[in-house]
């Protein structure tokens, strides 16, 4: 499952042990709908063969991803800041703009809001969000926005009718309408993370950071189909590959370490195996 072969198609379903820049060079152009993933954050932790990440790997990589994402594909980019002496690095917003200046339209910027980080700084306001960039080739080809807030007024119908404005300018009366149960959410997503909540897989939590499945589940929800490549260049713990899976979708995870690629490989067999049985 660790082994690399030649263009996007023959590493479907794989795990592959390999930095994701060497290994993403062998990637077919324009044949990847969606990466969900979440990069090293600056020198935050500690990381198995993390000695090298930089801003200029980083570039390198970026390119790559503009160069394999089908046009219309997503780039949801997971990340956080370090602070040091009092100062943000704000390398995050360096690489979104990055982003930007390579091809990518920044199509919204999602913030991710947690439950359980941990205590309090002494002397800063409690953090407890990260950035959700959400990156496009060109406009997104996939749209399936989450309805589930609710709405405070679910089952009324609106003060007053509601109209539309044509091209020429008129209005037409559309009528009163009834409020649905549940609207769009808005782009401040808020999960319980950490251990027993961000996911059920004990081993999962021999890597140091995971993100919640349900994160992920929501961003594959919204950004692609049925059948569709789902890719995870820093495939961690094995998270996306797991929830792709699940969800019906086909899918690559690239990790540079071989402990969390096998790591990965024992999350996702039961995983595989139930799908099978389908």
């Amino acid at each position: 499952m660790f082994n690399l072969t030649e263009n996007t198609d023959k590493n479907l379903n794989k795990i592959i042990n390999g930095n994701c820049k060497d290994v993403l060079a062998n990637f077919d152009g324009n044949s990847v709908d969606l990466v969900v993933t979440s990069p090293p954050y600056d020198d935050l932790r500690d990381y198995t063969n993390n000695e090298s990440w930089n801003f200029k790997l980083f570039q390198e990589i970026a390119k790559q991803l503009f160069r394999v994402m089908k046009v219309g594909g997503v780039v949801v980019w997971v990340v956080g800041d370090k602070v040091t002496n009092g100062n943000k690095s704000l390398t995050s917003y360096r690489q979104a703009l990055y982003f930007q200046e390579i091809g990518f339209n920044i199509f919204d910027v999602i913030i991710y809001e947690k439950t359980g980080s941990g205590p309090p700084h002494k002397n800063r306001y409690f953090n407890i969000y990260e950035y959700m960039f959400v990156l496009s080739k060109g406009l997104p080809k996939t749209i399936n926005l989450l309805k589930d807030k609710v709405n405070k007024w679910a089952n009324c119908q609106t003060y007053g009718n509601v109209t539309r404005r044509e091209k020429d300018g008129s209005l037409t009366d559309k009528g009163r309408k009834t409020v649905n149960d549940y609207g769009v959410r808005t782009n401040i997503w808020k999960y319980t993370n950490g251990k027993g909540f961000s996911t059920k897989d004990e081993i999962a939590y021999q890597h140091p950071a995971i993100f919640p499945e349900k994160l992920v589940r929501d961003h594959i929800l919204s950004w692609s189909n049925e059948g569709d490549v789902v890719l995870d260049p820093f495939g961690g713990s094995g998270t996306v590959a797991k929830v792709a899976i699940q969800l019906k979708r086909k899918w690559i995870s690239i990790e540079i370490s071989k402990e969390y690629c096998e790591l990965a490989e024992k999350r996702i067999k039961p995983v595989l195996c139930n799908t099978a049985l389908l």
